[in-house]
Formats: C-alpha cells, structure tokens, sequence
C-alpha cells in the first residue's frame, strides 16, 4: 500500500518549489525544501528527500452510523492510495526489516557518514523517544559509519527461530537467554488485536472508496482474503494497519511481530563466490532487504539534530486542509501520552500541519474531529513536554555515539520489557568471543558494503578536498576487516585498489596541505561546537564512571555490556548524556613527503588487491606454479660484443609495443584464464596500470637521488607491469599511452645516466640485482598474465657506453612515435616538447661520443697517414646524429640549444680539418692542404650559423660567450696555420698574406677585451698574439720588399701599429713575461733593421735611441720573471741555497725556463750592440756634446762595461736581477716608481 506525498505535494499550505535531489529511487521522485514545523518550543524542520506516493486525495468524510465491521467492496485490493495490502500504513510497522536503514543508506550515499546523525525507520526513531514513556521493550541494531548511526529493528525472537536453520545466531541465543530476560516470551496476538486491525483496514479502504458508503461484498472473498491475510502474509497485512498508537503499546504490551517469511537472514551471507559487485548491490537490496521500500524518505532536523527517515504513512488532500493525516480512535478510550506522542511525532517527520480524528464505538462511526499539530501536545490525558521530547532526543543520540564507536561492528541496544534499563552491547566483539566455528554476523556484509560505498563516494570528492583521505582509509579498512576473502574477493580487491588511489603518487608535495590531512575526519562525532579538550574527556568519563558505580546494577550480564543508561528518568534531565568520543580518533591519514614510502604502501595495497582477484581464478594447466619466495632474475647481458645494431630486433619490440595499441576488445580468455569484460579482469587492469605509476615514481625518485641502478631497476618493474596490462587489454586510453611514454621517455634518462656514470657500474649493478619480496611477488602476478618481455632490451643494464647510449636514444624514439600517433595528436604538446628535447639532446650526446671516438683514434695513430674508413665512420654517425638533434631542437623553437649542436658540429669539422693534416715523408708537417681549408670554413659557418641562431648575447650569455670563442679560435688556428704552414706550391706569398690577414682580423673581431669574464685574459693574450704575429708578418715583409718603396712604409707602420698593440696587451696580462720578451726583442730587431738603411749619423741617433728606449721596457718582462722565481725559490726546502735555481733546476710551476735563456741569449747581445753603437756613434760625433749628452754617454759607457763584466755562468736569478738593475739606469726618471715596484 503506498502512501500519499507529503508536505511536498501540490495543493499544500505551504510555500514550496520543486528542485533536484541527489539521490531518487522511484518513478514520482520528489525532493522537497523543508517547511518548519512545531512550536515555539522546538525547532522542526523536514524535506522530502524522495516521494512514491501520487499527489494527495480528499478523504471521504463517512457517514454516522457507517458500520466498519462491514467490509467496503474496494478492501484489500491494490491502490496507488495505500498500495499493496503488504505494505504499511500510518507508519511503517513495528517490525521494520533489519535493513531497513541501509536500503536508505545506500540510496542517500552523500549524506552517510558527515552530514546524518540517523538513519532509520520513523518507527525506531519514534520507540526511541517514547523510552522514558513506554513499558514495552526495545531491541535495535546500531551501526556506525563517520557521524551516522544507522538504527534497526532487531527482532530476537524472529532471530532465534530462524537460528535453528542457519545457524548463525546461536551463540546470541544462548547469550540471551544466560543474560538477559530468561523469562521473556513471545506473546501470542488476542482477538481484540486482530479486530482492531481488520476495523483500521476497513476505515481506510472506506475513506479513499470517495462515496462513503459501506458496500458489502460476498462472505467468500472475505473469508479467503481474511485467510491469505493471516497465513500468507503471516503478520504482513495486519502489520501493515498497526496504528503506532496500538491498544498493545497503551497497555505497556510488547509489540512483537513475526520477520516476513520471505526474508531470510541467511541468504545475505551467502554470496556467490565469483560475485560481480554491481550484482551484489543490485541483487542485496531488492531480494536481501537491502532496498529502499518506504513511500517516503525524509531529511528530519529535530532541534540540531539530523535524521534520515523513512516513512510510510499515508497523507491525504481535505479541501480546505490539502495535508492531514487520518486517525481511528475508539471513543471509550481516551487518548494517552504516548499515542499523542506518536500523533505529534509522524505529523512533524512528515510536515503535515492537521491531524484528523474519526471516533467510533464498536465499529460504528460517531464523529470527526480536527487536530492542528502543535496542539497535540497539549490535548487532555496527553499532555507532554516538547522540550524534554528534545532532551531525550538529544541524550539517546548522545549516549549512542559516545558507546558506539566501531566502525563496522553492529551494537545492540536493548531494553527488556517493564524494565527501566537500557543496556548496548557489542555484538561483533561478542560473536568473535563466541567458540563455535559458525560465528557469522549476519549484519556483516551489508555493514561491510556500506562502508565500501561511503568511501567510494568520497573518493569523488576527495580529488576537491584532500581531508576526506583519512576517513576513506579507515572506511575501507574496515571494511576489509569485516570481509572473508575467499567468499568476497571482489569488494576487496576493490578496496585495496582504493587504497592505493588514496596516495596522490602525481602530485607535487603541497606545504599546507599536511595539515588538513591529518585532520581528516577527525572531527567531533556530534558535533564541532562540543568538542572538549582531552583532560574534560577524562574528567567527564571519570564523572559517568563514578555515576554508574552508585546506581550500581547487580546483575551479572553488565559485564557483557559495553554501556548501561540505569533508568530511563535519566534521558529527561536535560543535557544528562554529552557526546564527547572523536569519530576516528586513530583515522589520521598518514602523511609523507617521502616519495618511496609512499610508494611502498601504493603497492601492498596493489599486491593485496591482486592476491585478492588471483584468488578466484582458476590456473590453467599449462602455467607453470610460481613460489613467491623465488626471486625471478633480472636478467642481465653484457652485450658490448654484440653491439648496436644487433640490438635492433630486440628494440623493435619495444617500438611495436609502444606505439601499436590494439583497437579491438579481446574475446578470448587470458593467459591465466580471465574473461575478459569479468570483474577479475577490470580490477586487473586498474591494478596493474597503478603498479606501474608506483614503480615509475619509485624511479624518477631514484633517478634524483643518483641511485640509477636502482632507477633501472624500478623503470624495469614498471614497465613490466605495463606489459602485462597491455596483455589483458583490449584497447589503450590515451591517458594510458601518455604515461606510457613518460616511462619510455624515464628509462631513456636512466640509461642516458648509466652511459655518463660508467665508472660507478659496479655499484649501479648491485643496486640493479636488488629485490623485494613484495616485488618478487607482484612480478609473479603479472607472470600470470604476460611473460613481461617486450622491454627487456630497454631496461637491461648493459656494459657498453655506447649501447646504453642506443638504448636511451630508441627509448626517446618510441615516446616521441607514441606522443606523435593520432591517439595522442591533441593529449600531450607539452610532453611532446619535453621529449623531443630529450631526443635533441640523446643525440647530441650520441654525436659528441662519436666525434670523441673518431679524435682518440687521432691521437692513437703512432704514424700520421690517411684518413682510416673507421674514422671517417664515425664522423659520418656523429654528423647524422647532429643533423637529426638540430631537427629536433628547431622544431619545439629551442635555439639555445639548436646554436650548441651547431657549435659541436663546427667542432667536429676541425675535428676531420686536423685528420687531414698533410705529412712530408719525414713525418714533419706538410702545407696547409685544400682539405683543411675546406673543414675548417666548414666550422667556421656552423658558427655563424650558431651566433644567428642566438641573435644576441641577451638570450643566452653563457652559450653565446662558448659560440664566440670557439668562432674566434677557429679562424686563430687557420690563420695560424697558413701562415706557418704556408701552402706556397699553391698560392702566391701575397695571397696567403692577405688571407693570413683577414684570419687574423677576423679571430680579433670576436676577442671580446670588453666583456669581464673568466675568459677575457685568454682574450687578451689571443689578441696580443695576433698583434704579434701581424707584426712578424709586417716585419718579415718589409725586410724581404724590393722595389715598392710606398708598400715597404705601410708595412713598417702596420709592423709598428701591431707591434705597439701587442706589447701593450701582454703587458696588462701580468702573466706573459716570456712573450712580452720575444715581442720586445723583435722589435728591437726591426728597428736595427730600419737603421741599417739610414747614412747619416743624425737619423742612426735616433733609430738607436729608440731602439734603446724598446729594449728598456724589457725590464717589465725580467721584473715578472724575477718574481715567479722568487715565488718558485719559496717553494723550495730552505735548506737550499738562494742561488740554487738555474736552468738545471727544471721548468718552475708558469714559467719555461729553457724559454727564458734562450730569450736572455738573444737579449744579452742584443743590448750590448745597441749600447756599443750608441757609444761609437755618440763619441764620433762632430758637434759638441750638451752636459746632458755626457752624462746619458757616462751611463751608457757604465752600464756596456757591467754587461761585460757579467759571469756568463751566473745563477738565472742572478742574471735576471742584474739586467733589471741595468735597465732601470737607462731610466732613471722612473727609478723610484720601479725600484717601489721591484721592492
């Protein structure tokens, strides 16, 4: 029999609009806002979360004298007013289904375990608060999950009779009857009772029949429908017309019905063992009791308290009243406390505003009367206390969520028949203390499948809010604890793979989000206002504790209790009963930033949930057995030998694997005999994909730690993994192949590492061979389904460079074919760029190896000849690998990194320039040949190529800085090489000149002398030395030009201009004394030669006195000299003699000194001619010499007859210190400047 809509129905007094409900079982679904209700005194509020009813009808109002022993014509047939006869009305019946409230749960999933207090029956919720009333006794089932409390109907003696059959209550049968109320027993239903039922039913029947008269029907159908009544249904159709004011419950009777006999409490624990889980759900509620059977369900805030209701009572339409619910009274009795209660309670829970009362005498209709809801209360012989309804609301509540704390156990509240006291026990605790080997709690998989379905729900919140994590951990743990996993394997490998989904493995560690974890779900279990600190809690038990011990209760069943309320008075006492227990108070996420640690638990969940779906299926012959305690080698090659391309099959695997994924779903069983499309093979996939993320975490970690035997290692697993999904999966996500590339694209930088790190092999290998028993045994998992061999070639750890090499560059290959396929055109761009950088810079790599190969096997050739087919191999795999990087780093726009591989490029062409050095046939070096020429313009314009690519030194100072550099060397080193190599059997000296020139020129343009950097003083010495040279080269010209007398002056002057520049740089380098010497001294030379052209003595004068003026700045160059042997003297033991150093003594730590004594051997003569011919000339001169003349004449004479004098076998030192006392009498207006310096 269905009920009519309650408040949320058209036509109500109330202002309402209709919007969408979370959760709507049922063809007229309704979800209503609240309207409220009540008096002044408390606050009510109800929303009708769900309606079955059609919209409400006007009740017939019956005639006087309307006699209801008569049966209507319309009785006990189907009507969308009252529905099936099965069903119930003005409430759900005193016997609700043990799992009535899960029904609600499982519909009503959001609201579970946060936002509902109760779950329940309005029945349950009604005998609860009528405890302190009411003489009848109560037994319920209390579950926990989060904050809500599911309550139940039990009903013991059902229980015991059916235990009997299943066996399963046993051990609560003989606990009862040794505890509880050995006297108690059912009693049998009286003729009155039966009366007062069939006259309801009539009442009814008669008030939606519209013409209000009796209308009699035949004798048979009465008897035959009274008869399936009361054999069919047992108590189904006179339950279904109990009036929660029963004449039974006013006379302090225990209102006990019998179960429905189709329900049988055996059934839910017997689940097949191959379950689907969706079938399980399905199935459980409709046929297990599980469903959601009430006309309505409803969201009750009674004061701060939130309820989730189930009600069947009907509503109907009364004109001017759209919404009263109708009663049937028997005028002789007056109405009681606990029948107003009742009355005022329905109305509340269902928002009606109007209660009307039919009376009757013997059956016979007297009158009607109307009732507004906030009077009943206060109607004659039922008069009661709003607030302490309220008090006793808000103490029930509170006692049960201080005392039931468990998640996942089933209390007993239970409160004996005229007793005042209210006992709860834990029956989970109590079943597992039982002896018996049949202990199974019926209760259990229901409990087991809500908590499964509270944490699946969060999970979907919980990408939003991270402080659901805590409470789906302990929802899901308990819920595993509660499951055998041999008869429910599905909910439990489920679970565990929510587990594993709990630890974020893809996110960057959050600094606050720490907090909120650990905070997860553990708030107050009433709530967040009441919460007390710890010493309060203590206190408060202390207090309760010492309470109990005065009202002490002598019986010894309290030992079994887990809580005793002594009398029921005490639920009145407002605030009696405080809710202090935290809901999870050990349900604190645990929180790490370890990475490793976290993935160690993602994968004992993985390993729990694929032990879990291994269970159940059924091995096929052909596999062999695995022992878990077995390692499984990870097998490693030395292919060094075998090189490269022999590698080329294995590698195509790899590539066939990665970038082929399979379009067509797999019909056919697995290799461990799975069905594809069965739970086992969903959960399969889902685990293994999550092995494989775990692994790769585990890697990347590793590969940041420098632990890259053990990042190979775990690259390896997770590409295992990875295989055997591949192996049960019909088709590939996309999502799937892009974390498949990041692992391709992982194990090529592990192997790139390895290839780099060779010298720590050993230790990389150890760490490689490494093995967990939690690995061995997921290996042995994923051995069931794939042979796990398509990456070995991969994840082998090899002893050749330049294999691990070709290994990391097809490893970067597959990912960029994978990232470049038409699944992934649109899913990855960044990713995409990502691996063609690494792809660009493999191949670098694998270039610069090459290019390195082919410059050792130079330097390794004893005898310069022709360039060797080796050779020119690896240049040839050196330049296509720096072709195909400069593709690759053109095309993601990187031109920092396309100028480096144009740089090493340009590298590799003077790299083939050298190795075509031409030889004489006594091995000495030959011409600049053509072919050099060639390679090193080559390297020249992938320089330039190089320096467009960057634009300026703005984007990228420090490859910029390298680019210029090498650019200038270049040119440097082929201007060196043609002019001290001049090839002169090919071209004209005035040619190799010019070209020599502009070389030259050309390195000085990108000396950058500006620029402070670690290398502006190798610029200065590399412009100081083209200087020079360009003077040598002047020098050598002018001496060797006949005949154009305009070309030997711009000689001497570029001679002179260079010279000038170069002893100005070598000077500021500090560094250089040998090459300021030999710059000093040649052009002392060049300007000895100027004077062998001159004939009078006036102009030889002058050449010579400037000549002696260069050769003076030469004491610079001997100060330096004097210094770093002083510095080199320091060094030495002290026991040696400060004249010790000579030319014996070796070459000092930067200075050359057999350098120094060839330059002093050229300097000593030198000086000593210009001082000669100073002398002559001076002495020979016709005019009068000036005092001043004298005296420059006197120091000339002075310092010639020392130089004379001189031991020509003196210590260095010695010598050096002496022409540096020499020099410095040539200048005697700086003496002081000098002599300050020396000092």
């Amino acid at each position: 029999m269905s009920a009519s809509a309650g408040d949320g129905e058209p036509g109500l007094p109330f202002d309402m609009e209709e919007v969408s409900g979370p959760t709507c079982t049922g063809e007229n679904s309704r979800h209503d806002p609240a309207v409220c209700a009540g008096t002044s005194e408390i606050k009510s509020r109800a929303v009708v979360k769900y309606s079955a009813a059609p919209p409400p009808t006007s009740y017939a109002l019956l005639q006087e004298k309307t006699d209801l022993k008569l049966p209507p014509a319309n009785w006990l047939r189907e009507n969308p007013q009252l529905g099936t006869a099965g069903t119930t009305i003005l409430g759900s019946s005193s016997k609700s289904k043990p799992f009535s409230s899960f029904g609600m749960a499982y519909d009503f999933i959001d609201c579970i375990g946060d936002d509902v207090d109760v779950v329940s029956d309005s029945e349950n919720i009604k005998k609860l608060l009528k405890i302190p009333y009411s003489k009848s006794h109560v037994s319920m089932a209390v579950h926990r999950v989060g904050r809500t409390l599911l309550l139940d109907d039990l009903d013991i003696q059902e229980l015991f009779m059916r235990s009997s059959q299943t066996g399963d209550w046993t051990w609560l049968k003989e606990f009862y009857q040794r505890l509880i109320d050995q006297k108690w027993q059912r009693k049998k239903k009286s003729k009155e009772h039966w009366y007062q039922k069939a006259i309801l039913s009539k009442f009814l029947y008669y008030s939606i029949n519209g013409d209000g008269a009796a209308e009699p029907v035949s004798d048979n159908l009465d008897e035959g429908e009274e008869e399936n009544g009361a054999e069919e249904f047992n108590t189904s159709w006179p339950t279904a017309f109990t009036s929660a004011s029963s004449d039974a419950e006013e006379a302090d009777a225990p209102k006990q019905e019998s179960i429905d006999s189709q329900f049988a409490l055996g059934q839910v624990t017997s689940v097949p063992k191959e379950q689907n889980l969706p079938m399980l759900f399905n199935e459980g509620e409709n046929s297990q009791g599980l469903r959601n059977d009430f006309v309505r369900n409803i969201m009750w805030t009674f004061e701060d308290i939130h309820m989730l209701v189930g009600s069947n009572m009907p509503i109907f339409g009364g004109g001017r009243y759209p919404a009263v619910s109708l009663r049937l009274r028997d005028n002789n009795k007056p109405i009681n406390i606990l029948t107003g209660m009742d009355y005022w309670l329905d109305n509340l829970m269902c928002n009606v505003p109007e209660l009307v009362m039919c009376f009757h005498v013997n059956g016979i209709v007297q009158k009607y009367e109307m009732i507004k809801t906030e009077d009943i209360p206060h109607l004659e012989n039922s008069t009661f206390s709003t607030r302490v309804v309220k008090d006793i609301a808000q103490n029930v509540l509170s006692f049960l969520k201080s005392n039931c704390t468990k998640e996942g156990h089933t209390y007993w509240l239970f409160k004996a028949s005229g007793s005042d006291i209210v006992k709860l026990y834990d029956l989970t605790t109590l079943c597992e203390e039982a002896e018996e080997e049949k202990c199974q709690n019926p209760f259990t998989l229901p409990v087991a499948v809500l908590l499964y379905k509270v944490a699946s729900n969060l999970m979907l919140k919980a990408r939003q809010n991270r402080k659901h994590y805590g409470t789906i951990r302990t929802l899901l743990l308990n819920c595993v604890k509660l499951l055998d996993e041999e008869r429910h394997p599905q909910i439990i490998a489920s679970a565990h793979y929510m587990l594993s989904e709990l630890f974020q493995l893809d996110e960057p560690p959050q600094e606050d989000g720490g907090e909120s974890l650990r905070a997860g779900g553990s708030e107050d279990s009433y709530s967040d206002e009441d919460r007390e600190e710890e010493e309060e809690e203590e206190e408060e038990e202390e207090e309760l504790t010492e309470d109990s011990d005065e009202n002490s209760y002598s019986s010894q069943d309290d030992s079994k209790a887990v809580a005793v309320i002594r009398s029921v008075g005490e639920l009145s006492v407002p605030e009696k009963y405080k809710s202090t227990h935290q809901i999870r108070p050990s349900c604190a996420f645990p929180v790490s930033q370890d990475k490793e640690e976290k993935c160690r638990h993602v994968l004992s969940y993985v390993l729990k949930g694929l032990k879990a779906v291994d269970g159940t299926i059924k091995k096929e012959s052909d596999l062999p057995a695995a022992d878990p305690n077995t390692p499984i080698p990870l097998k490693y090659e030395d292919r060094s030998a075998s090189g490269a391309c022999a590698a080329e099959t294995g590698i195509s695997l790899l590539l066939e694997r990665a970038a082929g994924p399979l379009q067509m779903d797999k019909k056919y069983p697995t290799r461990s005999g799975m069905i594809p499309g069965s739970w086992q093979h969903r959960m399969k996939l889902q685990l293994f994909l999550k092995a494989s993320k775990a692994y790769y975490v585990l890697s990347d970690a590793a590969t940041n730690l420098l632990k890259y035997g053990r990042a190979l290692r775990y690259i390896k697993l997770s590409l295992q993994s990875y295989d055997a999904y591949c192996s049960v999966s019909g088709t590939l996500h996309p999502q799937v192949l892009l974390f498949h590339s990041q692992c391709l694209s992982l194990c090529g930088d592990i192997q790139l590492m390895l290839a780099q790190n060779a010298n720590n092999r050993a230790a990389y290998l150890e760490e490689y061979s490494y093995q967990t028993k939690e690995d061995q045994e997921i290996l042995h998992s994923l051995h069931r389904e794939s042979s796990c061999q398509a990456f070995n070639m991969a994840t082998d750890l090899a002893t050749d460079p330049e294999y691990t090499l070709f290994v990391s560059n097809k490893c970067y290959e597959a990912a960029y074919e994978l990232l470049d396929s038409e699944a992934l055109k649109d899913h990855g761009p960044d990713q995409l760029t990502q691996v063609l950088k690494r792809l660009g810079n493999i191949r670098n790599e694998m270039g610069v190896y090459y290019m390195n190969q082919s410059a050792a096997m130079q330097t390794e050739k004893e005898v310069k000849k022709s360039v060797s087919v080796a050779e020119q191999e690896m240049w040839k795999k050196s330049f296509a690998f720096f072709e195909k990087g400069m593709k690759d780093f053109e095309a993601i726009g990187d031109r920092t990194n396309t100028a480096l591989l144009l740089c090493n490029t340009g590298r590799l062409m003077r790299i083939c320039a050298q190795a075509h050095c031409a030889m004489s046939a006594d091995q000495s070096r030959g011409e600049f040949s053509p072919e050099e020429a060639l390679y090193y313009n080559k390297a020249i314009d992938y320089y330039l190529r190089a320096m467009r690519s960057l634009e300026s030194r703005e984007s990228h100072t420090a490859v910029w800085d390298s680019v210029n550099w090498e650019l200038s060397t270049t040119y440097f080193t082929l201007a060196t090489l043609l002019q001290d190599y001049a090839p002169l059997s090919r071209k004209a000296q005035e040619q190799i000149e010019r070209e020599v020139t502009e070389a030259m020129m050309k390195s000085l343009k990108y000396c950058d002398l500006q620029t402070e950097s670690a290398r502006q003083p190798l610029y200065q010495y590399r412009a100081a030395t083209i200087h020079h040279r360009l003077a040598s080269m002047y020098h050598s010209c002018f001496r060797n030009q006949v005949g154009d007398e305009h070309l030997r002056k711009q000689h001497r002057s570029l001679a002179e201009l260079h010279y000038s520049k170069a002893v100005c740089l070598f000077l500021s380098l500090k560094d250089a004394p040998c090459e300021l010497l030999r710059t000093l001294l040649e052009r002392v030379a060049f300007a000895e030669f100027t004077m062998a052209g001159q004939s009078s003595s006036a102009a030889k004068l002058k050449s010579l006195t400037g000549a002696i003026e260069i050769m003076t700045e030469t004491r610079h160059a001997f100060q330096m000299i004097h210094n770093e042997l002083l510095e080199e003297l320091r060094e030495t033991e002290p026991a040696e003699s400060v004249e010790s150093p000579d030319v014996a003594s070796g070459p000092t730590s930067g200075l050359n000194l057999q350098e120094v004594m060839k330059l002093i051997g050229v300097f000593e003569p030198s000086f000593s001619f210009l001082l000669l011919q100073l002398i002559k000339l001076m002495t020979t001169m016709k005019r009068k010499p000036s005092n001043k003349d004298e005296e420059v004449l006197k120091t000339y004479k002075n310092v010639y007859s020392k130089l004379l004098r001189a031991e020509k076998n003196a210590p260095l030192l010695s010598r050096v210190k002496l022409h540096m006392e020499l020099l410095q009498q040539l200048t005697p207006e700086t003496g002081s400047d000098d002599t300050g310096t020396r000092s």
